[in-house]
């Protein structure tokens, strides 16, 4: 399926991690308009999604740090990939984030969930075919508008959207030659959730493409970097389109990730 930037692209920017929900039901005719959506967005072969409404409170564990347990949500989706598949980590990233920003659209609160949760629990429930492992999960509902004071201690609430500035995370062409695209495209990229807050991505700059690639090659949180760049790899994505531009992705060998490029 097309992917519909249209309302992709204010999610961007719209989307917070939630971890505390109200514990209603999503209302039957939002949860079918959702379930749909989850089975049609399959962007690449080797991942798909599961809906998970059954047995959550054995899927989430107690969170460490600032991170404090999921609580009250009544449904999950668990991201699924084939482990033969080389590129299925940023496959994950970029299919759960659109999946995530689906949900945004739909006034649905979300939270990656990549580390700190029961993989054997959500792979059983959603019952995986062989050689599929599940490689995160989010928590799906409604989520108070406003955010309490628990939630804010447990996630850090506004430390976690602070980023670091494109300077820093661009190299090759000068900046004084980015297309407007490019530069709508690096704004989203910049500002995409990584684990933690990491952001773990780098962008280097040629003639019509942006090559992804991370800092470096040691994961942390017991998640891949990958994942959070093919998380970015769908925000390019959606503001390129945004912007008018379309353009196709070619996986690349770590530690390079990706390149879009014009077509």
């Amino acid at each position: 399926m097309d992917i519909p930037y249209p309302r992709w692209y204010p999610a961007i920017s719209a989307r917070r991690s939630r971890r505390l929900f109200d514990s209603n039901p999503i209302p039957p005719d939002i949860l079918e308009k959702f379930t749909a959506f989850c089975s049609k967005f399959q962007p690449f072969d080797g991942v798909r999604t599961a809906i998970i409404t059954d047995s959550l409170g054995t899927v989430f564990k107690g969170l460490i740090g600032h991170y404090g347990k999921i609580k009250g949500a009544p449904a999950a989706v668990v991201f699924i990939g084939d482990m033969g598949d080389a590129n299925v980590l940023e496959k994950i990233g970029y299919m759960g984030e659109g999946i995530i920003l689906e949900a945004t659209y739909l006034g649905l609160g979300t939270c990656w969930v990549g580390g700190f949760f029961k993989p054997e629990v959500a792979a059983s429930i959603a019952r995986i075919r062989k050689q599929e492992r599940v490689f995160a999960v989010t928590p799906v509902g409604f989520a108070p508008e406003k955010v309490s004071l628990e939630e804010k201690i447990m996630t850090s609430f506004g430390r976690t959207h602070k980023r670091k500035p494109l300077h820093e995370l661009v190299t090759g062409m000068d900046e004084t030659r980015w297309p407007e695209w490019m530069k709508t495209a690096l704004e989203a990229a910049r500002i995409a959730p990584s684990a933690v807050n990491r952001q773990p991505w780098r962008f280097h700059i040629e003639n019509n493409s942006i090559t992804i690639l991370v800092d470096n090659l040691k994961d942390t949180y017991s998640i891949s970097k990958r994942i959070d760049c093919g998380i970015a790899m769908l925000h390019i994505e959606i503001a390129s389109l945004y912007s008018g531009i379309k353009g196709e992705w070619q996986f690349l060998n770590a530690p390079e990730v990706a390149r879009f490029k014009v077509m």
